[in-house]
């Protein structure tokens, strides 16, 4: 195990070397830059997406910006009409635009393996201090709704599977179907209108982890102010997740129920709860199991985009989003590095959670 962890460390490198490149280069290609939301700013039209094309010969072109003595700056942006050439030019300086592209690919990733991360360019705090402050929120959304998730799932699955073909076995996936079928962020919409709105009734908080005198509460009141903001988030990101696991653990459990170990373990005549949970349990929860690392991930990093918008909660999907609105190129690469990262680390950790559970699988062994 010890070798195919090695080799499989040694490959996070070209692959995360290539995820970096790939999303540099669209990025790069994406108009509407720092230099070009600077302008807008400067020149009050406080428009976003403003064009730039580097080299000449563009028809794209609106305006061609020259320094002082004549020459071509080298960089074209629509929208600079009017102001200094040797303005642009300290302008791209400061982003370091003054650079080629490679030239500044290379810069970043060698920051980026000593995860330097540079200030952001629209607050102008580090970015590290940004993914830390909004790590907390994340990760409590993932870590909860995934705990949730499997909690319910898992029990309603082997269920299902038990009584496949039953009444019971009908209505729950009727019901699985039709909750999957309601997106998150319409569910949680729902749930405002409903449980945090005046119309009808105000149990929950509309926006926020926690109250903004949670500070001065007492312990035991901290944890309940922190569940009672949490709830309507957890149950809107957890609704669209039951669908997909429970069929899963229900697949999973009928095909382990149907092999030939089982009927001889009834013929033996041991108990069906001792057929389930000592034979077909530890069989059937091998890919359930093996998925927990990268579900969490999904959620921290991609599910709860919207859900953190509607609750205003100020976490890593909120940032992502605000970073790719606002072209802040240095904290779109960092958080796209990170979640890279540490979805290449979480993929080998589910391997080895699936070895660690069943000894009989040998991924180095299916390599050779």
């Amino acid at each position: 195990m010890l070798a195919y962890i090695i080799r499989r460390l040694l490959l996070i490198v070209p692959t995360l070397f290539g995820i970096m490149v790939l999303n540099f280069v669209i990025i790069q290609a994406t108009p509407g830059g720092p230099v070009e939301q600077m302008i807008a700013k400067i020149k009050g039209t406080g428009v976003a997406a403003t064009e730039r094309v580097s080299g000449g010969g563009s028809e794209l072109m609106s305006t061609r910006s020259q320094s002082a003595g004549g020459e071509s700056s080298g960089t074209y942006y629509r929208g600079a009409q009017g102001l200094d050439p040797e303005f642009i030019k300290r302008l791209e300086k400061f982003y370091g635009f003054d650079k080629p592209w490679y030239e500044r690919f290379a810069l970043m990733m060698k920051s980026f393996v000593l995860f330097d991360f540079g200030n952001s360019y629209t607050s102008g705090r580090p970015v590290v201090d940004l993914i830390l402050q909004k790590m907390p929120v994340s990760i409590s959304l993932g870590l909860w709704t995934t705990l949730l998730t499997y909690l319910i799932c898992i029990p309603l699955g082997i269920a299902k599977a038990v009584r496949d073909g039953s009444r019971f076995d009908a209505w729950t996936s009727a019901v699985i179907v039709a909750g999957s079928a309601v997106p998150g962020f319409l569910f949680a919409i729902l749930l405002i209108v409903v449980f945090a709105g005046s119309q009808y009734f105000h149990w929950f908080p509309l926006r926020g982890i926690v109250s903004d005198d949670w500070s001065e509460l007492p312990f035991w009141s901290k944890i309940t102010d922190y569940f009672w903001h949490m709830t309507l988030p957890l149950l809107s990101l957890t609704i669209g997740s039951f669908a997909g696991l429970t069929m899963l653990t229900k697949n999973s459990f009928l095909d382990q129920i149907n092999q030939q170990y089982v009927t001889t373990a009834r013929a033996k005549g041991l108990s069906e709860g001792r057929v389930l949970y000592g034979h077909v349990f530890r069989n059937a929860m091998l890919i359930v199991i093996s998925g927990i690392p990268a579900a969490f991930i999904g959620i921290v990093f991609t599910g709860a985009l919207l859900i953190e918008i509607i609750f205003s909660l100020d976490g890593l999907g909120l940032l992502g989003y605000e970073a790719a609105i606002n072209r802040d190129y240095q904290v779109v690469f960092a958080i796209t590095y990170v979640f890279s990262l540490l979805g290449l680390i979480v993929n080998l950790i589910g391997d080895v959670i699936y070895m660690l559970v069943d000894p009989r699988i040998d991924f180095e062994a299916r390599e050779t």
